[in-house]
Order: structure tokens, then C-alpha cells, then sequence
């Protein structure tokens, strides 16, 4: 296996990790995550969505989150999910000064997300990008459902090369191919992202996947043997998208960092530290989460052996 020698790990437990929890974080209880991430020392962080608070209230307080973790991050640097121009405007106002855009591939799974066609939204993708040209504003976006709907099933790959020609004009930064309710096979993504380099070889990609069937893992394999080196996770593997059914948690950011240090993969991440925080946060949302390194540990972990009986 051809492998790099460092990935790049986008955490986005404060967006899409808590997006479909029953119990809705206060801004002090995400400060206390956020505060543990930054000690795992990740570099780049979700930290949450300007929608409409009554379809997403759980991401209702991201501007004055924002707000509060701004003047203390550093070099981290904090990214906000926005659906539409209504959201780049109402995250410029809070100074949020890095946003992503989502949209769909799959035209059902827009219209049941942000009430548009995906043509539609990539009308307003066109003035998304002047907006934010004109207020100093860093544009990255996300291309949901790429590996497939929960509505329309296979979305073809022509799809997603059509979808890439529209956006190669506006000179994006970060285009996210996302796994909305993971859907994918490790063959199919090294096949997607093997053509999509190929033909646009300027454009720099971040996967996004889900490991709703348990592929999670072996998918992000698939797309670093294609040449990807950048990717989100959630801590605990929490998150989900509401508007697509069966969604559930991403892949988990500990349980992704063991896997990739155990190879020799540097993520510039602790562990340990990344462990602590998952702790933390199954008391913040008082249920077990997905991830398996939480339960187990790392694989080096050794047990004492058991006294003679």
C-alpha cells in the first residue's frame, strides 16, 4: 500500500456529531469539548451550522459559540456549515470568517435538505462565492449524497463529474465528497477519486464518510490509495444528517487516529488526549457513542495477567 506520510483530520463533533442528539448542548457544555479538542491540538474544526434553528435546533447557539471560542483559537482555524446565502450572511455577521457550503448530488435528497434542485443550488453556490469574495470570506464546499441516496439509491458517477465542471470555474479551495449515509464501497471510492484527481488534478478534495454499515474505516483506505490525504471525523463517531433516513454517526475521529498512528500515519493529533475528550463527551450526551477505541483501547494496551486460581 502506497501510503503518505501525514493526514490531515477535520473534526466536526460540534456540527454534525450533534446534530441529531435528542440533547440539545448548552454553549458552555461545547466549550468544554472544544477546549479538549484544542488540547488534542486539532488543527481545523466544524463548530457549527447557521440553519434554521427550528429544523436544526441543536446547532441554534453556533454564533454565539462562535462567539465565544474565537478569541482563544489560534491557529485553529473554525469552519461553519451554511445551506444556503441567507447562512453565509447571518455567519458573516457573527465574523465567522471560514464557512462550507452543502449541497446534493442527488436532487431528492436537496429538496428534502435545503427545498432546491442541486441546479438551484449551484445558481446560488455563484452568489455564495461573490459574497464572500466581496466580505474576505474562505469558501469551501461540500457535495452530499456522492456515493449514493437514501431516496434515489446509486447516484451515478456522471453525476458527480457534471457536478465537478460546474464548480471547476469558481476556483473552490476544499471540495468535501461526502458519504451522507455511508453508502460506499472501498472499490467504488478509489474508482470515483481515482478519475475525479485525474481529471481535475488542481482542485484539492477532503472526504467525508459515515459508517452507518460498518465501512467506514476501509472506505477512508480506499480513498487514501487514490492520493486523499484529508479527511473529517467525528469525536465518539457521533453525528448523522436529519434529513436523510438510517443516517448515523461518521467515522470516529479516535478510532481514525489510532488506525492511521498504528501505520505509521502522523495526524499531528493526541491520542490520548483525543480519548479523554470522547470520555467527556459521552457524559455530555449521556449515552455510549460508536467509537470501539473508547471501549478497548489502543491496540498496544497491555493487560496484566490474572493470578493463579
Amino acid at each position: 500500500m502506497n501510503l503518505p506520510k501525514s493526514i490531515k483530520i477535520n473534526e466536526v463533533v460540534l456540527r454534525d456529531g450533534l446534530q441529531l442528539e435528542d440533547k440539545v448542548l448548552t454553549i458552555d457544555e461545547k466549550k468544554t469539548l472544544f477546549d479538549l479538542l484544542v488540547k488534542a491540538n486539532i488543527g481545523t474544526l466544524e463548530f457549527g451550522s447557521f440553519v434554521h434553528p427550528k429544523l436544526v435546533p441543536q446547532m441554534a447557539n453556533s454564533g454565539e459559540l462562535f462567539e465565544l471560542i474565537s478569541p482563544t483559537s489560534g491557529e485553529l482555524k473554525l469552519i461553519a456549515l451554511i445551506p444556503n446565502l441567507k447562512g453565509a450572511k447571518n455567519a458573516q455577521e457573527k465574523g465567522v470568517k471560514k464557512v462550507n457550503f452543502v449541497f446534493s448530488a442527488s436532487d431528492t435528497h436537496n429538496q428534502q435538505n435545503v427545498q432546491k434542485t442541486t441546479e438551484e443550488s449551484l445558481v446560488e453556490l455563484k452568489e455564495i462565492v461573490d459574497y464572500c469574495e466581496e466580505h474576505a470570506m474562505v469558501l469551501s464546499v461540500s457535495i452530499a449524497t456522492t456515493f449514493g441516496c437514501p431516496f434515489e439509491g446509486e447516484v451515478k458517477k456522471e453525476r458527480i463529474h457534471w457536478i465537478l465542471e460546474q464548480l471547476a470555474p469558481l476556483h473552490i479551495e476544499i471540495i468535501t465528497l461526502a458519504d451522507t449515509t455511508g453508502m460506499a464501497n472501498p472499490q467504488q471510492v478509489y474508482d470515483l477519486i481515482s478519475e475525479l484527481k485525474n481529471k481535475f488534478p488542481e482542485q484539492s478534495f477532503n472526504l467525508h464518510f459515515h459508517n452507518t454499515r460498518g465501512m467506514g474505516l476501509a472506505n477512508m483506505l480506499g480513498a487514501i490509495e487514490a492520493g486523499i490525504t484529508s479527511f473529517d471525523a467525528s469525536l465518539g463517531g457521533l453525528g448523522g444528517c436529519p434529513f436523510a433516513p438510517g443516517a448515523t454517526g461518521n467515522i470516529c475521529t479516535e478510532d481514525v487516529v489510532h488506525m492511521l498512528h498504528s501505520m505509521g500515519i502522523d495526524t499531528g493529533l493526541s491520542l490520548e488526549r483525543l480519548i479523554e475528550a470522547s470520555q467527556k463527551l459521552q457524559q455530555l450526551v449521556e449515552h455510549a457513542t460508536p467509537g470501539y477505541v473508547l471501549k478497548a483501547g489502543p491496540y498496544d494496551r497491555k493487560y496484566p495477567v490474572p493470578a493463579a486460581k
